[in-house]
């Protein structure tokens, strides 16, 4: 299908709901919902910094998501005075282990920050040009390459179709979930649709676009991805528990919190265990990095202190398009990075999902409050049903905006707190 317009196109599966996903914590934006509706029956703080009514608001919102089909969530808020963290559920539910804050998971499309900070990296080394056509790094591989820049690629003006978006992509994985694709395999599946628009003429998020920057940076360096993340990002940074999956995660033991894809259609939650899936060898680029809460916060706060690369790419980095009238929140996507006007105020960051997770990183502008969450389950169906939009609805509508607030030291709103209490629990999805 080829658009002209800026209107996002959602495709039938709900990893390809990642746009929507990525910058949930302010989803009530579209709704008109402004700091000044704060809730006025909250009891005060007792002192400056006092955590008390937030930590008990956190409890409460895990426990709602619990209700809602994931079987654990985690949470790492560090409003800048201290971090808060929070873990409720199991991490594995064939052994009932308790999840912990400490645990690792799959982070998503978290991963499109990294492939940009390697990417600016190489502007920084003058081996790579922003508005150089992709022609000039992947000649003959790009259907109108010569017009298509690296710039379009990372802050998806590109077009390009996102091979998630194809009916039959999913359809494909579910029914051999071992498969490992390559990125000319995931090009083809693209490649067969229309782009979404003609080259700057709009924005679309689109998981094409890191492929494809993904395969520019190991042409040019010789390096894989898993180790380039390891060489320029995790080593420096000290990311101990972080890295690219290659293609599966390596640490699935103790401290790893499996991912779930959850149907609802049945009415009741049925789970599928997809954390031995190789999420490396689907999402790649756009979406495979393993890491933990605490990692997640260093990586963004490192990043949105420019300690990765120059002032100069961190302002290539922030100079973002406007995301389209009618997207669900309020904002701006920049290379590889999202500005969000939150309800609470203005954060930046990323977040992503996979087959089993859902999770978010937001962080002020100057990286010193950083908050990070993961839901260890992912509604996985081609239709809507109450379940899927129960599920949205607490954790995007909810949760997600619930956390930013808290970081940022803000009441939360009215309207917010009546969506997440307004909902009820999906049968038997408790834990």
């Amino acid at each position: 299908m080829t658009t002209e317009t800026n209107t996002p196109t959602t495709s039938s599966h709900p990893v390809r709901k990642a746009a929507l996903v990525l910058a949930a914590a302010a989803a009530l934006t579209a709704t008109g919902v402004s700091a000044a509706a704060a809730t006025t029956d909250q009891p005060k703080p007792s002192g400056p910094g006092a955590p008390t009514v937030n930590d008990a608001l956190q409890r409460e919102v895990a426990r709602r998501v619990l209700e809602v089909g994931p079987p654990g969530y985690i949470a790492r808020i560090d409003d800048g005075r201290r971090v808060h963290t929070y873990a409720r559920g199991v991490a594995d539910r064939a052994t009932g282990r308790r999840i912990t804050v400490r645990d690792q998971f799959e982070a998503g499309s978290n991963t499109k920050t990294f492939t940009a900070v390697l990417a600016l990296q190489q502007v920084d080394r003058r081996k790579l040009k922003l508005d150089a056509p992709v022609e000039k790094y992947l000649p003959g591989v790009v259907p109108n390459g010569e017009n298509i820049s690296v710039r379009m690629l990372l802050n998806h003006t590109s077009g390009l179709f996102s091979y998630t978006g194809d009916p039959d992509f999913f359809v494909g994985m579910e029914n051999d979930p071992q498969h490992v694709y390559t990125d000319a395999e995931l090009l083809a599946v693209a490649f067969r649709h229309e782009p979404y628009f003609a080259p700057g003429k709009g924005w679309q998020y689109s998981n094409t676009n890191y492929t494809l920057l993904g395969m520019i940076l190991q042409k040019q360096t010789g390096r894989s991805l898993p180790d380039l993340v390891r060489q320029r990002i995790t080593g420096p940074l000290g990311l101990r528990h972080t890295y690219f999956a290659d293609p599966r995660a390596t640490n699935t033991g103790p401290g790893y919190a499996h991912g779930y894809a959850i149907k609802f259609a049945s009415g009741t939650p049925q789970y599928t265990d997809v954390s031995s899936w190789p999420l490396g060898g689907w999402a790649g680029a756009a979406g495979a990095i393993v890491t933990t809460t605490s990692d997640l916060s260093r990586f963004f706060s490192a990043v949105l202190q420019g300690r990765l690369f120059s002032q100069e790419q961190l302002k290539q980095m922030k100079t973002t398009v406007p995301l389209p009238d009618g997207f669900p929140i309020k904002g701006g996507y920049g290379l590889g990075l999202f500005r969000t006007d939150s309800p609470c105020g203005t954060v930046w960051g990323h977040g992503g999902d996979t087959m089993g997770h859902h999770s978010t990183a937001a962080a002020t502008e100057d990286g010193r409050r950083v908050a990070v969450t993961d839901s260890t389950g992912e509604p996985n169906e081609a239709t809507e049903n109450p379940g899927v939009e129960r599920y949205y609805r607490t954790i995007l509508f909810g949760a997600d905006a619930v956390t930013v607030c808290q970081m940022l030291g803000k009441p939360v709103p009215s309207e917010v707190l009546d969506n997440l209490r307004g909902i009820t629990p999906a049968p038997s999805a408790a834990k």
